[in-house]
């Protein structure tokens, strides 16, 4: 377990070490960044990691740096926590500017829903129509998930077939697919959870589907309703409230950007949490802390150091949902708060003085603020690192944050 640093070689080697980021708007354009990017220019997946998605700074100066990556250095693929159908709505905006950049995000994970995500698209499909043979392409590493479309032809169908029992399947519907919007455990967060977990309604949902067996012409669409509803009940027993926790493997995600370059060969930008991108398997939480092993574990695993780490944090501020206070002395966040800059980010990588040498390989824990974030209860709000350079490689710290500017049209105010 990580202590406070008392120390002061880390201190002195984080001071002499650090080099200003001048900018955290994603449209700076300034040369402050462009040793960072060189130094990552010969990987072929770099894993950006935030620790927070509320913050619009922790935000800004990521993607700054895959802006650069994509014109300095031919990075020509994003990879996403959303599914991949989103993904593919998203690509085909930026490919070929089919719809606009609102529009496709109506059905893209929460936290997408923001100015902020608008302006990235809108820059990648500049650049695409700028570059025509030779696209960014954007794409979503989660499992094909349930959407509301889903549950619309569950019921649309039992409506044709079955219309006494439409009543009963809409009361198991109607109820769930609210985590579309705000997820369970988020909702349980705000306690305005209905109570029964959603998992059971949806299980509850598909016993109902099976009982029925029309013949005929229905029968192929009753085969696509059940599929349909079979996607709802994986998407309600694979979330956080589901799995009773954090805890999970991302094997299957890190294979879709691994497969992604051995399909095309390009270099690929993995946008992500921290918890995510992190070269290691860490823990999540307070004292209970679930075993999490992210895409980042399985992508270092696979390209060794090939795979690049960039963790960006924050001291303090405002985030939207809650202000967040400054960091426990036991956090990196804290530690980094020695170097006297607005932003900055050490390279993790390289030699280091013996004196701060444990520093770097040593544990360490960092916090991370999600939809269920409460100030009071800041000492849970951390994920624990085995080694720090295991983890990260760089780290970009930014001392006080303002929050990121939600799309109002998509009710995002509480993401996940």
């Amino acid at each position: 377990m990580t202590t406070t640093i008392t120390d002061t070689a880390p201190h002195e080697w984080l001071r002499a070490a650090a080099r200003p980021v001048l900018g955290t708007d994603s449209t700076d354009t300034g040369a402050d960044l462009n040793a960072l990017a060189d130094s990552l220019a010969t990987a072929t997946v770099v894993g950006i990691g935030e620790s927070t998605r509320f913050s619009r700074q922790t935000y800004g100066v990521r993607d700054r740096l895959f802006r650069r990556l994509v014109t300095e250095h031919g990075f020509r693929a994003l990879a996403i926590q959303d599914s991949v159908p989103s993904g593919e709505r998203i690509d085909a905006y930026v490919a070929t500017g089919a719809g606009d950049a609102r529009s496709v995000l109506a059905q893209a994970w929460r936290p997408w829903r923001t100015a902020e995500t608008v302006a990235t698209l809108e820059w990648i499909r500049e650049f695409n129509r700028t570059h025509p043979d030779d696209r960014v392409r954007v794409f979503g590493v989660e499992p094909v998930a349930a959407q509301l479309a889903d549950y619309d032809v569950a019921l649309e169908h039992v409506r044709r077939i079955a219309p006494e029992r439409v009543a009963e399947l809409e009361a198991y519907l109607s109820v769930i697919r609210t985590a579309h919007r705000i997820d369970e455990h988020v909702q349980r967060h705000q306690g305005i959870h209905p109570g029964r977990p959603f998992a059971e309604h949806a299980r509850d949902a598909l016993a109902l589907l099976e009982s029925l067996s029309p013949g005929g012409e229905a029968a192929a669409e009753h085969a696509e309703a059940i599929e349909r509803v079979r996607r709802i009940v994986t998407f309600h027993e694979n979330s956080v409230a589901g799995l009773g926790g954090f805890g999970r493997d991302e094997r299957p995600s890190a294979q879709t950007i691994i497969d992604r370059h051995d399909a095309t060969g390009v270099r690929i930008v993995y946008w992500d949490g921290l918890a995510h991108t992190a070269g290691l398997a860490i823990e999540v939480g307070g004292a209970d802390a679930d075993t999490f092993i992210g895409a980042g574990a399985h992508l270092r695993r696979h390209f060794g150091s090939r795979y690049a780490s960039v963790a960006v944090g924050f001291h303090h501020g405002d985030l939207g949902v809650a202000t967040a206070p400054v960091p426990a002395p036991d956090l990196i966040d804290a530690t980094l708060a020695a170097v006297d800059l607005p932003a900055f980010y050490v390279d993790l990588r390289g030699e280091v003085p013996a004196a701060a040498e444990q520093w770097r390989q040593g544990p360490a824990q960092a916090r991370v603020i999600s939809g269920v974030y409460d100030p009071a209860k800041d000492a849970d709000a951390r994920l624990r690192l085995s080694s720090l350079h295991g983890a990260f490689d760089v780290l970009i710290h930014i001392r006080e944050t303002a929050p990121v500017r939600w799309l109002p049209e998509f009710d995002s105010a509480q993401p996940a």
